[in-house]
């Protein structure tokens, strides 16, 4: 008879996404997931498959909690230039907060696997790519409410802004000073005039 699992599948999959989001794929053991998991080896592969399943469940965890908690301000209905400057403020208020400042797991992956890795650059690509329709969307809202300009490409300010999330993410790795990211920000923001 089978016995039941004893753990709660979403709070060991966190663990796991942790894990990761701090060593990297390559850096990260199996016995790493284990001790930081908390469950045993037989229950880690009959639950998620090997490393690389683990790691793919930890990505698409990733996806539907932190990407899409970033992401939400701007697909509040009607959400414009306010949204987009929140959004930017409230990542130097988290990098202030983290103590362990291990920047943003897409990025991380994406330095660490794409080069090598043709599904998970495909797949951080797509996230990418909606993060940057999310600030399209807001952006074409701003200049509908007159909260920017008419001139520029929409299209090419929100790749702008998605490269620049991760830019300062990484930055935030170097240096956590809120000083330091606000001053980074206002660059950045200086493109929604």
């Amino acid at each position: 008879m089978a016995r039941h699992k004893e753990f709660d599948r979403e709070e060991v999959l966190e663990k796991a996404m942790t894990t990761f989001w701090r060593y990297g794929y390559e850096g990260t053991s199996m016995q790493n997931l284990v001790e930081s998991m908390g469950i045993n080896r037989g229950s880690l592969y009959d639950t998620f498959g090997d490393k690389r399943a683990l790691f793919d469940f930890a990505i698409a965890h990733y996806e539907n909690t932190r990407m899409k908690e970033l992401v939400a301000c701007l697909k509040v209905p009607g959400a414009s230039k306010p949204a987009i400057v929140n959004l930017f403020n409230s990542l130097v208020e988290q990098s202030d907060r983290e103590q362990e400042n291990c920047g943003c797991f897409m990025t991380n992956t994406a330095i660490e696997l794409c080069p090598q890795d043709r599904d998970t650059a495909k797949r951080i690509r797509a996230n990418l790519n909606n993060i940057a329709k999310a600030f399209q969307k807001t952006l074409i809202n701003a200049r509908e409410k007159g909260e920017i300009s008419n001139e520029g490409d929409l299209d090419a300010i929100s790749q702008y802004l998605t490269s620049s999330i991760q830019g300062l993410r990484v930055m935030a790795k170097v240096n956590q000073e809120p000083e330091f990211l606000k001053n980074i920000v206002k660059v950045i923001l200086l493109v929604l005039k």
